[in-house]
Formats: C-alpha cells, sequence, structure tokens
C-alpha cells in the first residue's frame, strides 16, 4: 500500500454501555447499547481493558495487498518516512475515535504529559479534545462536565473516593451544556465526564492512561487495577489539577472556537479547531468542499466525513468518501482533492508539533 487507506470499524470493549449509533453507522440490523461504545480509527494504540489483555484490543487491523489481515502499525513501521514524514514518530499519531454514550461516563481524569513522563514512564500523557457530531433525539439537555468550578480539598477528594460519594464528586461540577459542532480541549489534569446521548470525535494523545474515580456504572464494577493505573490512591490524586474553573471561565479554558484558514468563492472552506496554540499533542482541522477542493499537506492525517458525501482524488487514487467514512493520509501523499456538490465536511487529525 503506498496511498490513502480507508478504515472499516474497529470496535471496542468499555466499562460503560453505548455504540447503537454506531451499530447504526455499521448498517447493523438490530443496532442496540452494548459494551462496544467506541470505534477505534486507525490505531496503533492497545486498549487497556483489565482482563481482556490477551484480546490485543484497539490495534486497527487492514487487509495487505496480498489479502492478509496486517496491524497498521506494522504497515506505518514498515515505511515511516513515507506514512508519517521524517521527524514524526508513532508517538506523535494522536488516538482517534467514534465515542456514543448512551449512559453518563465515569468521572475520570487523564495524566498530563509531563506527570506520565515523571511518573508513569510514558513519553504520552492524555490530553484530549471533543467534536460533537450528534445528540440522540430522546436527550433534552445534553452536556459534559470538565473541571472542578467547586473543587474539594485533596482530603475530601480522597474520602469521597473511598466512600464513593458520587453525589458530593457530582456536586464539584456544573453541566456545560453542548450541541453539534462544539469543539473542547480538556487537557491532562482535569478530571471530567460525558454525558448521555452524543455522539462524538474524541482526538488525544495515544496513550490509555486513565483515573477512574467513580467505580461503577450501569451494574459494571471496575476492577481495582483498572481505577488508579494500578497505582496507589495518592499517585491517582497527584494526577488531578485541583484548580477552579468558574461558570466565567468554563468557555474560555475548554471551548475551542474555529479560526478560519481559507475560504474560496466556490465555497471551499478550511478552518482550524484546534491548533498549536491549545495544545501541542495534536492539530484538527475542518474541510468542507462544494466543488472541487486542491490541497497540498506535508503531514499525515486521519480524515472523518462529518457530513455529505463526495470522493478524494490523489494522482493515483480515487476513493469514493460517504458520511462516517474514514481514511489515513500519509505525509508522503502532499497532493490531493476533495470533491463534492453536497458540502462534504471532512475532520483532519494531525500530529502536533509539527
Amino acid at each position: 500500500m503506498s496511498g490513502i487507506i480507508k478504515f472499516a470499524a474497529n470496535r471496542v470493549w468499555r466499562t460503560y454501555q453505548g455504540g447503537k449509533l454506531l451499530d447504526e453507522m455499521q448498517k447493523k440490523a438490530c443496532p442496540a447499547d452494548s459494551s462496544f461504545p467506541e470505534d477505534w480509527i486507525g490505531s496503533m494504540v492497545q486498549a487497556t481493558n483489565a482482563g481482556r489483555e490477551a484480546l490485543s484490543e484497539g490495534l486497527s487491523m487492514i487487509t495487505s495487498e496480498s489479502g492478509e489481515l496486517t496491524p497498521f502499525k506494522s504497515l506505518v513501521l514498515s515505511e515511516p518516512d513515507f506514512y508519517l514524514g521524517q521527524g514524526c514518530e508513532v508517538e506523535d499519531v494522536p488516538l482517534v475515535k467514534y465515542l456514543d454514550s448512551a449512559t453518563r461516563l465515569h468521572f475520570q481524569v487523564h495524566p498530563s504529559r509531563e506527570f506520565a513522563k515523571q511518573r508513569l514512564g510514558s513519553s504520552r500523557g492524555k490530553t484530549e479534545a471533543y467534536v460533537i457530531l450528534a445528540i440522540r433525539d430522546d436527550i433534552q439537555q445534553p452536556y459534559i462536565y470538565a473541571g472542578f468550578q467547586r473543587p474539594p480539598s485533596r482530603k475530601q477528594l480522597k474520602s469521597w473516593i473511598e466512600q464513593q460519594n458520587i453525589d458530593e464528586i457530582e456536586g464539584c461540577f456544573d453541566k456545560i451544556p453542548v450541541k453539534p459542532g462544539d469543539v473542547f480541549l480538556i487537557p491532562g489534569g482535569r478530571p471530567h465526564a460525558l454525558g448521555e446521548g452524543i455522539l462524538m470525535l474524541e482526538i488525544m494523545e495515544p496513550s490509555d492512561l486513565a483515573v477512574r474515580f467513580e467505580f461503577e456504572r450501569c451494574g459494571y464494577v471496575i476492577p481495582e487495577a483498572a481505577r488508579f493505573m494500578n497505582r496507589d490512591i495518592e499517585t491517582a490524586l497527584d494526577v488531578f489539577d485541583f484548580s477552579p474553573v468558574t461558570g466565567e471561565s468554563i468557555d474560555s479554558t475548554f471551548r475551542c472556537s474555529p479560526e478560519l484558514i481559507l475560504d474560496e468563492n466556490g465555497g471551499n472552506r478550511l478552518e482550524s479547531l484546534i491548533d498549536s496554540h491549545h495544545t501541542p499533542c495534536f492539530r484538527v482541522r475542518r474541510a468542507t468542499t462544494k466543488g472541487i477542493f486542491s490541497r497540498r499537506e506535508t503531514s499525515c492525517f486521519y480524515g472523518i466525513v462529518a457530513e455529505g458525501c463526495g470522493m478524494i482524488k490523489t494522482e493515483n487514487q480515487s476513493l469514493m468518501l460517504n458520511q462516517w467514512d474514514r481514511f489515513f493520509c500519509p505525509a508522503g501523499v502532499e497532493a490531493f482533492s476533495y470533491h463534492s456538490d453536497q458540502n462534504m465536511t471532512v475532520l483532519e487529525c494531525y500530529p502536533g508539533g509539527l
């Protein structure tokens, strides 16, 4: 393979329920929520699921030219300069997911990159971003929790976690309303939880590190090893950023506004949703095509068709793109074009710091 790669579904087991909308994307006969609420797109990261380690969940597989299934990561490492570009490593490429929540997710917090390097022996933490794609029809007030609006003391939080006093923990947060098109960046260290009924694209540092400080949701109890990254509660508490994010500062802290990069008269637009001034961890752009949109990029990226349909063409390829399709454009494919007469929207997720 030496061009753009399209991915099939890569559903991953998680500790919460969801995935009915992902079933619909896959055109399953009887869509239903289950323990597979996420689809990891072109993933080169293995999921951390206690008791399921032998399954190697999370790693994306592709069909090679010989017809054999092979890990996408192996293909990338076979020609890293072509697929990633010079100076880019696998650890620089974000993990990108579809996430479809049927219930509010567990309260959790992820380590920052600095904490992961200093305390966890990992080169990456888990700063993450959300692009809200859709809301389920039966959800009237969709929301997320992000950052402590009313921070507890470390001693209080430790006691609440040990006693699993979720009412007190939830009382530290305000519900932040969300709607399709909203973009949020959640830095490592900020506690958070996603509300029920939200379909989103999640972009994050390529790790599965998480402190899950709510142990039970929907009847499933998280094993002890999966709560604090297989460490003790004091280490887990060190991950938290306890500084308050008041109601007046929520938007400036977490919400990202699109910045126009290019606006062609024919209706083609390129916007930056997350850039280097937000985080060094990854970049996200939104390309809207009406007609032919010619592009040149020197960095690899994942593309996700959020709206409409059309085609992507290079000198040697022409691929159909329908809504919810996902693909990988190698760094070595510098020139390409989108073709659509339906206002096709593609979310492009790039490595950071390049």
